[in-house]
C-alpha cells in the first residue's frame, strides 16, 4: 500500500490524535524493559552490546513520538484528556506515563549521568504524586466493583520503579526518596492484588479488551524482586520468593492471556513491561546464582520477550499506517 493510500485510508477512518490512548505509553515501558533486559544480558551471556544500544534509539524515538502525541492531545483536546484522567479504569495507564520517564532515565543513563538524573528525579515527582491521588480516588468510597481491575496495579508498580531505576542515585536525599518510594510501592501493590484477585475470583470475568492487562497481576513481584535487590545490593531468600512466586503468576495468567480468541489492541502492550521486568528479573537472579538451568530460562525469557515485542511493534506500525489505531 503506498503513503498516499495509507494517508486516504486514515483520513476516511476518522484518524485524530484525539484518540491517541495514555496506554500506549506501556509500549515506551516495553520498549525500555527489552533495552535493559538485553543490555543486562551483555553481562550474563556475552551478547554485543550493540544490540541494546539499538533498541535504546528506538525507545527514545518511540518515547518523543508518545511525549509529542499526547502533548498535542492535551492542546488541542483538552477535555479529552480531563476524560481520561477522571475515567475509573483508564486513569490508571496514566501511570505507565510516569514508569515510561523513569525507564527512560535508566536506558539513557550511559549517554549521560547528569541527564540521567534530572529524568529520573522528574519522574519519580511525578510518580508519588500520582500515586497519591490514585490512593485518595479509592479511599473516597463507592468504586464499583467492575473497576477493580488488573490496571490499579500499574500506579501501584510505578512507585517500585523509583527505586529500580534510582537506587544508585547519588543525590543526598535520593536513599530516603527510594525508602519512600518502596514503601509505598510495597504496601499499595499488596492491597490492589489482595483487591483485584477477590474481583476476579468473586466477581464477572474481564471484558476481552482488557485481558492482557491480566498479566500485570505478576508484576509487583517481579518489579518488587528487582527494587529491593537494587535496595539492599542482595538476592536472599525473601527476593528469591518474590521472584519465583512472579514466574507462577506468570504461567497462571499467561494461560489466559496468549489465545487466539483476544484481538489486537493497544491494550496488548500491557504485557510488554510485566514479561520485561520476568526478563530483568531472571537475568539478574541467573547472574547471582550461575546455574545451567536458571541461564536457560533466563535465556528462553528473554527471547519470549523480544518476538512479542517485536510483534507487538510491528502490529502497532500497521494498525498507525492503516489509521486503526487513531480511529474513533
Amino acid at each position: 500500500m503506498s503513503t498516499a493510500n495509507l494517508s486516504a485510508t486514515a483520513a476516511a477512518s476518522g484518524s485524530s490524535v484525539k484518540n491517541l490512548p495514555v496506554n500506549l505509553f506501556a509500549a515506551v515501558m516495553g520498549l525500555a524493559g527489552l533495552t535493559l533486559a538485553w543490555r543486562a544480558a551483555t553481562g550474563v551471556f556475552g551478547v554485543s552490546e550493540a544490540i541494546a544500544q539499538g533498541i535504546s534509539v528506538v525507545t527514545v524515538l518511540a518515547f518523543i513520538a508518545m511525549a509529542l502525541g499526547y502533548l498535542a492531545k492535551w492542546g488541542k483536546y483538552t477535555q479529552a484528556v480531563r476524560d481520561e484522567f477522571n475515567h475509573p479504569i483508564a486513569s490508571n495507564f496514566f501511570g505507565s506515563m510516569t514508569i515510561a520517564v523513569l525507564l527512560l532515565s535508566a536506558v539513557i543513563a550511559p549517554w549521560s549521568e547528569s541527564l540521567q538524573q534530572f529524568v529520573w528525579s522528574v519522574g519519580a515527582i511525578a510518580t508519588l504524586v500520582l500515586s497519591y491521588i490514585v490512593v485518595s480516588r479509592v479511599m473516597s468510597g463507592k468504586v464499583a466493583a467492575a473497576n477493580v481491575v488488573p490496571a490499579w496495579l500499574i500506579p501501584g508498580v510505578a512507585s517500585l520503579d523509583i527505586v529500580v531505576t534510582g537506587a544508585t542515585m547519588p543525590m543526598p536525599w535520593a536513599p530516603q526518596l527510594n525508602l519512600i518510594a518502596l514503601a509505598i510501592g510495597t504496601i499499595v501493590a499488596v492491597v490492589f492484588f489482595v483487591m483485584i484477585f477477590s474481583r476476579l475470583v468473586h466477581g464477572d470475568p474481564l471484558p476481552a479488551g482488557m485481558i492482557p492487562s491480566l498479566l500485570v497481576m505478576m508484576a509487583p513481584f517481579e518489579v518488587g524482586f528487582l527494587a529491593y535487590t537494587n535496595f539492599t545490593h542482595q538476592v536472599d531468600v525473601f527476593s528469591a520468593l518474590l521472584f519465583w512466586f512472579g514466574l507462577f503468576m506468570t504461567l497462571v495468567v499467561g494461560a489466559r492471556v496468549f489465545r487466539p480468541s483476544v484481538p489486537f489492541a493497544p491494550t496488548w502492550w500491557g504485557i510488554s513491561f510485566p514479561l520485561a521486568a520476568l526478563s530483568n528479573a531472571a537475568l539478574k537472579y541467573a547472574s547471582v546464582n550461575g546455574t545451567m538451568p536458571l541461564m536457560l530460562l533466563a535465556g528462553l525469557i528473554l527471547a519470549f520477550l523480544t518476538v512479542a515485542i517485536a510483534v507487538l511493534f510491528v502490529r502497532t506500525l500497521y494498525s498507525l499506517f492503516s489509521g486503526k489505531l487513531l480511529s474513533a
